[in-house]
C-alpha cells in the first residue's frame, strides 16, 4: 500500500482540476482496503476512493482528508453455461475499455455498445454506465465491496443496488466514502445487437456500408464514432458529458414540443429515436422507453452556445454537452463557466441542468 501526500487533486481527474488531497493511498489487492480506511480513522480525516477520475472533479481548496484510489487489476471468465451465457469478473480498478474489450474478442454481447467510455470497471455500476442502446445495469450479475461501515467485505446483487439514470447506492450522499469496489462480475450471451441503432452509430453504420454486427464490430464502430465526437482525456481536459438529460412528464413532454423542443418521447422506437435520445457520448436515457427525454445537449446546442468559451472553458464544438478545458486554471472558473451556461439555457428554456460528475468535497 502507498501512501503519498500533498497530492495535486488536478494530477488525477481528467479535467485536470483542484487543489492538493492530504493524503493518496493506492490499493493494490485487496487486503490493503481495510488498512487504507482504518489509516484514515486513525487520522479523523474524511475518505474520497476514485479509480480513474474520468467524472470526478477537484476543488481549489483540495481535500483534507484521504483519497483511496482504486487500482486492483485482473480480468477472468467464471463460467460458460450451456445456455451460451458467460459470467465475466473484472476487478474494480480496470480500465473499462479493456474489459469490454475482453468481452467482445470472447464474442459475447452485453457491454460493447458501451466502448471507449472514459474510466474504471469500479465505477461503471457507480454511475450505471450506458451507451447506444446498453446499460450495465442489464448485464451486471453481482458487486464485490468493501464495506466500510461494518467492516467487512460483502458481494451486493442488483436488487441491492437501487439503480437509476446515471445513479446507484454508491453515490448517494449517505453512502459517502462507505464503498469501496473491489470487483464486478457482468452476465454476458453469444449473440449481437440488430439495427437500426442510435442515431449516431447508425449513421456510421450507413457511411461505411457495415454489415458485421459482431460484438468486436459493434465496439470499434462505437469507438470510431466516440473518437470523432468526444475529446481524448489524455489530450484534451474534460469529463465527458457535463450535464444531465431533462426528464420530463407527459404533460411537460407536450408542452415542450409545442414549443419546438425536440423530445424523446415515452414509447418511442428505435426507428422514431433522435439526437434526443443520445446525450454527448451516446449514453442511454433513463429507464429506455418509459420516460420523455430533452437532450441537454440539444438545449445548449440551440442556445446557440456550441464552441463557446466562458472562463477557459469551452462548450465542445461536436458534442455540445461536453465541456472541455483549454485554459481554465481553477475550480472557479469552471463554477463560473457553469452558471453561465446554466443561465443561458433556463433564460430561453426554463430548464436547470444538472451536473453530472461528481465533486471531491
Amino acid at each position: 500500500m502507498k501512501i503519498l501526500e500533498n497530492i495535486p487533486i488536478a494530477t488525477l481527474t481528467t479535467m485536470r482540476l483542484g487543489g492538493p488531497a492530504r493524503y493518496v493511498i493506492e490499493v493494490t489487492a485487496p487486503e490493503e482496503i481495510p488498512e487504507a480506511f482504518e489509516f484514515a480513522a486513525e487520522k479523523n480525516l474524511p475518505v474520497w476512493i476514485m479509480g480513474g477520475g474520468a467524472n470526478t472533479i477537484g476543488h481549489d481548496e483540495g481535500f483534507d482528508g484521504v483519497i483511496i484510489l482504486n487500482r486492483l487489476h485482473g480480468i477472468e471468465i467464471l463460467g460458460e453455461d450451456k445456455t451460451q451465457e458467460m459470467l465475466l469478473r473484472g476487478m474494480g480498478g480496470e480500465v473499462w475499455d479493456d474489459f469490454v474489450q475482453f468481452s467482445a474478442e470472447q464474442n459475447y454481447s452485453g457491454i460493447e455498445a458501451m466502448a471507449a467510455i472514459p474510466g474504471t470497471l469500479g465505477a461503471a455500476p457507480v454511475q450505471n454506465i450506458g451507451a447506444y442502446g446498453q446499460e450495465i445495469a442489464e448485464v451486471l450479475d453481482s458487486v464485490e465491496v468493501y464495506d466500510a461501515k461494518e467492516k467487512k467485505f460483502k458481494t451486493l446483487k442488483p436488487s441491492d443496488l437501487q439503480m437509476g439514470y446515471r445513479k446507484s447506492i454508491f453515490n448517494q450522499p449517505e453512502n459517502k466514502g462507505r464503498y469501496f469496489i473491489v470487483a464486478v462480475t457482468v452476465r454476458l450471451k453469444k449473440g449481437q445487437l440488430k439495427p437500426p441503432f442510435y442515431t449516431s452509430l447508425q449513421r456510421y453504420v450507413d457511411e461505411h456500408q457495415e454489415t458485421d454486427f459482431s460484438p468486436k464490430n459493434i465496439a470499434r464502430m462505437v469507438t470510431a464514432v466516440r473518437k470523432a465526437k468526444l475529446p481524448d482525456p489524455k489530450q484534451e481536459a474534460s469529463s465527458g458529458s457535463f450535464f444531465k438529460n431533462v426528464y420530463l412528464s407527459d404533460a411537460e413532454a407536450a408542452e415542450a414540443q409545442a414549443k419546438g423542443i425536440e423530445v424523446w418521447q415515452k414509447g418511442a422506437t428505435k426507428n422514431e429515436e433522435n439526437d434526443a435520445s443520445e446525450d454527448g457520448d451516446g449514453s442511454k436515457a433513463d429507464e429506455e422507453k418509459s420516460e420523455n427525454v430533452i437532450n441537454s445537449g440539444w438545449l445548449i446546442e440551440n442556445a446557440g452556445l456550441k464552441g463557446k468559451t466562458f472562463h477557459g472553458m469551452r462548450v465542445s464544438d461536436k458534442a455540445a454537452l461536453v465541456l472541455i478545458n483549454d485554459s481554465a486554471k481553477s475550480y472557479a472558473d469552471l463554477a463560473k463557466a457553469r452558471a453561465e451556461i446554466r443561465k443561458i439555457v433556463h433564460d430561453k428554456y426554463g430548464y436547470e441542468l444538472a451536473q453530472e460528475p461528481v465533486e471531491i468535497e
